[in-house]
Order: structure tokens, then C-alpha cells, then sequence
């Protein structure tokens, strides 16, 4: 048997392979349109009823799009909810402590990858336990904590809690990602006479940078929507973040569902933005940090 009847054979019994995975590879593709389909109806039912007038709301179909576009349920909403000062209280406290909470989850995910201490397994054993805690039941100690404090309704009083619960879970993620990059690096920096700090922020930071950018995503995204927290540490309306200000709005204008599926729309919006800004890390980033250490 020739070189080229042998390869003929062989790609004959490729194509018959891929025949044969076609039904499967067609019902995964369906299964998949079907259920980014089943996701994406609830927002695309909120941005059109956002988008509709209130006889347009009861005389047409939830999923029609609107035939005339009422901008001014977001105008109306905007300032009926008084959403100004809560986008501006969720801005305040995500921009801190996202950013804050990285950076010290960073440098402890070095440290325990990095620097040789007789307890680092100690340490880090009781970072990854600090993820198994459900912050529900942490409410009540948290909130005497805080007060004890006089932290209640300040940004500092959030900010602190939030950097707590979100550190361990980096600290895990990161941790693994450190670990599989080669010991040579940073001993060879050390013996040209480096510090610590200057080998994670000349080499450890930059190679990083796709797992932060996932962690980014999502420590943004939980912290723009959390509201148990937030709900018991902030007591004055005036310190609400947008989720509290969206319950309250909901409880005010129930019954005005244009402006209420605005208020969602403005909610979420950000937090869309930014993971539209970096999803192009995120299954890199995560999959990055998930290395054996």
C-alpha cells in the first residue's frame, strides 16, 4: 500500500469520524442557543419594558419591542429614586475597595507562594478557611463589630467588611497561580540583589495580569450588587447603594413598571459594562490561577 492510499484511507476515516460527531455537536450547539436564550429573555423583557409607555406596557406582548420609546422613564426614574446619591455611594465604595482589595490579596498570595516561613501552610489553611463562611452569619457580630466602631453609615464601615469576605477566595485563586510560576525567577532576582517587593511588582504583578482581570470582574460585580451587607451596615438613606436604592424605589413605584425596569436596567448596567470591558480574561484568568501548587 502507497504513501497516498494510506493517507486517503486516513483522511476517509477522518471525515467519517467527524459524521458521525455532527449529531452530537448539533444537539450541544442547540442546547447551548437554548439556554443562552433562557438567560438572556428576562433582561431583554426588562430593557423593552423600560422602554414603554404604560398603556404600551398592558395593550402589547411582554417580549414586543416598544413601538414609540419612552426615554423618560429613565429621567423620571433617575430622579424619583433619587438614584444620583446612591450611584454615587456605589462608585465611592466600589472604586476603593476593589482596586485595595486586589492589591492585598496580591501581595498575600506572594507571600505565601513566595517567602519561605515555617507556617505558610498554617497561614494559608486559614486564609482558604475563611471562604468557607457564609457572611450570614457573620451579620450580627459584623454589624456590634462595626458599631463598637462607630463605623455605622460610613464608607470605611462597608469598605472594611467587603476587603474581609473578598481577600480569602482571591487569596486562594492567586496563591495558585503564584505557585506555578518557576522558583528560578525570583531566586535568581534575589541573588542580583531585588527585594521582595521589587520582584512581585517587577515580575510576579505584570505576569498576573489576566487573573486580575477576572477577579477584578467578579469582585466588582458582587460588590455593585450586594445588598445583606450593605443593607444592615447602612442605615441612613442618604449612604445607600444603588441595590438599596433600587428596594426602595420598588417599594414606592411597584406599580409603575416603566420607570421600575429603568431603575433595574441603571442598576446593572455598570456591572455589565465592565465585564463586557474584560471578559476577554476571564476564562484565561481563572484558568490560569487554577494550577496545582
Amino acid at each position: 500500500m502507497t504513501a497516498i492510499q494510506t493517507e486517503t484511507i486516513a483522511h476517509a476515516d477522518t471525515q467519517a469520524s467527524s459524521a458521525k460527531r455532527d449529531p452530537v455537536l448539533i444537539a450541544l450547539w442547540i442546547t447551548l442557543v437554548l439556554v443562552a436564550l433562557i438567560w438572556v429573555a428576562p433582561f431583554v423583557f426588562i430593557v423593552f419594558t423600560s422602554l414603554k409607555t404604560p398603556a404600551a406596557i398592558t395593550g402589547t406582548g411582554a417580549f414586543m419591542p416598544p413601538t414609540e420609546l419612552a426615554i423618560d422613564n429613565y429621567s423620571g426614574a433617575w430622579s424619583r429614586g433619587n438614584f444620583a446619591n446612591s450611584f454615587l455611594n456605589s462608585v465611592i465604595i466600589t472604586v476603593i475597595k476593589v482596586p485595595l482589595g486586589l492589591m492585598l490579596s496580591a501581595m498575600a498570595a506572594y507571600a505565601l507562594a513566595k517567602i519561605r516561613l515555617r507556617i505558610s501552610k498554617l497561614l494559608l489553611l486559614l486564609v482558604v478557611f475563611g471562604t468557607m463562611i457564609p457572611f450570614q452569619v457573620m451579620l450580627a457580630p459584623l454589624f456590634t463589630l462595626v458599631n463598637s466602631f462607630g463605623l455605622i453609615d460610613t464608607y470605611p464601615g462597608v469598605i472594611l467588611p467587603y476587603i474581609a469576605f473578598g481577600v480569602p477566595y482571591q487569596v486562594f485563586i492567586l496563591h495558585g497561580f503564584f505557585k506555578g510560576i518557576p522558583k528560578e525567577l525570583s531566586e535568581a532576582a534575589l541573588i542580583d540583589g531585588a527585594t521582595h517587593f521589587t520582584i512581585f511588582r517587577r515580575i510576579f504583578l505584570p505576569v498576573c495580569l489576566p487573573v486580575l482581570a477576572a477577579l477584578l470582574i467578579l469582585d466588582f460585580v458582587s460588590t455593585w450588587n450586594e445588598f445583606a451587607m450593605a443593607l444592615v451596615l447602612l442605615q441612613d438613606q442618604h449612604m445607600w447603594t444603588l441595590p438599596l436604592g433600587l428596594m426602595s424605589f420598588q417599594g414606592q413605584f411597584s406599580s409603575n413598571y416603566g420607570q421600575l425596569n429603568a431603575a433595574i436596567v441603571m442598576t446593572v448596567l455598570p456591572a455589565t459594562i465592565v465585564y463586557l470591558m474584560f471578559q476577554r480574561y476571564f476564562v484565561s484568568g481563572l484558568t490560569s490561577g487554577a494550577v496545582k501548587g
